[in-house]
This record gives C-alpha cells, structure tokens and sequence, in this order.
C-alpha cells in the first residue's frame, strides 16, 4: 500500500483551481493560446464563436453578451482573452466576488471603452443589487445612479459605450434567471479528450522548450482529470523533475521520465491524488464501503466539507468510483480493484504507475 505523506490540500497538483503564485500564473499565461485558431477542444463552442464573431465584425457591432459555464480549469478565462483578441478589443477582467459595492462596478462600467470587453469570473457570486445596476448596463448600455438620500435623492442616467460581457461561472443554476436571459450567446465548456489534451501538451511543451513525445504526452494526459489546467501543471512539474535527473536545462520528456516524476507527485494512473486515495480508503476501511455522510466522512479525514464536495467528489463520481445514497457516500467495486482492496478486507498491492 502506498504511504500517505504530508500534503498541502490547499494546493493540490490536479486541483483543477487556479494556484496563486505569481510565477505559476505568468506560466500559465505564457501558454496560453491567442486565437480561436491555435485555441485546441471545445470544438462546438469554438465554431459557433467564430461565427458569431464575424457576424458582429461584418455588422459593425459590438458582440453581445457571452456566458462560459463549466467545471473550472477548462479554459473559460483563455477564451473570453480570445473573444476579446479577435474583436480587436480590449479585455477588462474581474471576480464577482470584488465587486461589493454599487460604486465598484460603476467605476468599471464608466472606464470602459467602445466595443470592450468585460470578463467578470465568478459571476454568479455577484449580489442582487450589483446584478439590478447591471440589467440596463446589459441591455440599454446605460448606468443608472441614485445621488442623494431621502426625500432630496435623485436619479442620473449615465450613457456608457457599447460593451462585451462575458461572465463565467462553474454553477450555472445559482445564476438568477433574469441575469442568464440577458446573454445572447451561452457556452458549455466540457471536459476534454485524452487525444485533446495530448495536443495541448505538446504545444505547451513546444513552448516550454522541453519537447514532449507522443507516448509521454498521452500518459500525462491519462492523469490529467479532462482538464488542461492540470495538464500543463503536472507538466510544468514534470519538466523540472526531467532538468533535474537529465542535468538539461531543455530536457525532452518520454513516458518513463514523466511516469517517475508523476509517481513521485503522488498522481496515479488515473489521476488520483493522496486526499482522492485517503477519502476512498477511508470510507472502505473504516466504515465497511459505506454509506458514511458527508460531515462524518470530512471529520474523519480532517478536511472541509466543502473541499470533498467541490474538489474530490465529482471526478471520483465521474470516474464512477463513488457514489451518493440517501444514506450517504459508498464506494464501488470500481474503487476497490483501483486500490487492489477487496470487501472481504483483503489487501492487494497497488502501485501509482500501474
């Protein structure tokens, strides 16, 4: 059986969120695509975007309003920088969470130019009262401010230049409905193929100057959870394990360098980490497969609720090796051959690259 080690949840190497450290952030800017052209998946989302685009171009107009939604690390930020790119506009981005106040997204709406774009992430996080200012913003192109208090308040309509929203979210249903019908354009993001994220590894690999072959670039892809945020991490750390071993500073990366540095990371076959593997063993070993509830399930691991239902939970369904009762979570069979466990409480062993 594997050892589990410490390990910073926080920032988990196939955490489909973003990390936030600077140099992994200019990183990940740095290979990100520019266009619709080089922009790799998506392929229904990505067509029917180039022609709305031309349309607008061929108008003279601005692009209407556009709406990402999906699980995280699929690209919804690198496409509205796309959107942006291909209009020819500039793209102002912020987090429905920042804006707190009426004031903050007044000040944003105003110092918009003609044909901009704004990207508001998380735009479902954004209060009901940012969301009454943005409805005229939206259709009408107008900013409605209220000056004064009481009997002596006034209302001023302020003219704003012609925009581009586009807002992205991971939960599509806690947007209000008034809110999603004021999108002409909506786009579902899903996860990506291996052969997919095979291609985006080896473009980004190009980039990194540590060329990838085919069979090394499959393999990462297998561990990568369909989402290309994580594929370029586990890349990225899987080039400085290769510097190091190979003494290269532009190392070229094959199955068996990347297989040792992902064992080493602790990603298995499938993509699973130490919390994936200590959520699992838990609900075996210690409740008999389940069902065990959410609550008693993240006291006994010493994780947040919040994390196990967000973070670990939806691929560990996906991959169909955990499941939801009314009495709470199991695991399946599926879960036990993948830890070489069996129900009888035997134990077989299991290795990450295997």
């Amino acid at each position: 059986m594997i050892e589990e080690s410490e390990f910073d949840f926080e920032n988990r190497i196939v955490s489909p969120e973003p990390i936030k450290k600077d140099i992994e952030e200019e990183l990940e800017r740095s290979i990100r695509p520019k266009t619709l052209d080089e922009y790799i998946g998506q392929s229904k989302a990505k067509e029917n975007m180039k022609i709305y685009i031309e349309a607008a171009k061929q108008r003279g107009e601005v692009l209407d309003h556009v709406l990402l939604y999906g699980p995280p690390g699929l690209g919804k930020t690198t496409l509205s920088e796309i959107i942006a790119h291909e209009m020819g506009a500039n793209c102002r981005k912020t987090n429905g969470s920042a804006i707190q106040k009426p004031g903050d997204l007044a000040a944003l709406l105003t110092n918009l130019q003609e044909g901009d774009v704004l990207f508001i992430d998380e735009i479902h996080r954004l209060s009901r009262a940012i969301e009454e200012i943005l409805y005229p913003a939206m259709e009408d192109y107008v900013l409605d401010i209220i000056v004064g208090k009481g009997p002596s308040a006034r209302s001023i309509r302020l003219d704003l230049n012609r925009f581009t929203l586009i807002g992205a979210t991971t939960i599509a249903g806690q947007l209000t409905a008034p809110l999603r019908d004021r999108f002409g354009i909506i786009a579902r993001l899903e996860p990506y193929s291996n052969d997919e994220l095979c291609e985006i590894i080896q473009r980004s690999s190009m980039i990194l100057k540590s060329p990838c072959d085919n069979q090394g670039a499959m393999e990462l892809a297998s561990r990568s959870r369909g989402t290309p945020r994580v594929a370029n991490r586990l890349l990225r750390r899987s080039r400085d394990y290769a510097q190091v071993i190979t003494g290269s500073d532009t190392p070229t990366l094959n199955k068996e360098l990347i297989d040792t540095a992902l064992v080493r990371m602790g990603v298995d076959s499938l993509g699973l980490d130490e919390l994936d593997r200590r959520l699992l063993k838990m609900i075996i070993v210690s409740y008999g497969g389940g069902p065990v509830g959410l609550e008693t399930l993240a006291a006994a691991i010493g994780e947040d609720a919040r994390t196990i239902e967000e973070s670990c939970e939806p691929f560990l369904m996906q991959l169909g090796f955990l499941s939801r009762t009314k009495g709470g979570r199991c695991a399946t069979d599926l879960a036990y051959a993948h830890l070489g466990m069996t129900r009888n409480g035997q134990t077989t062993m299991f290795h990450l690259g295997k």
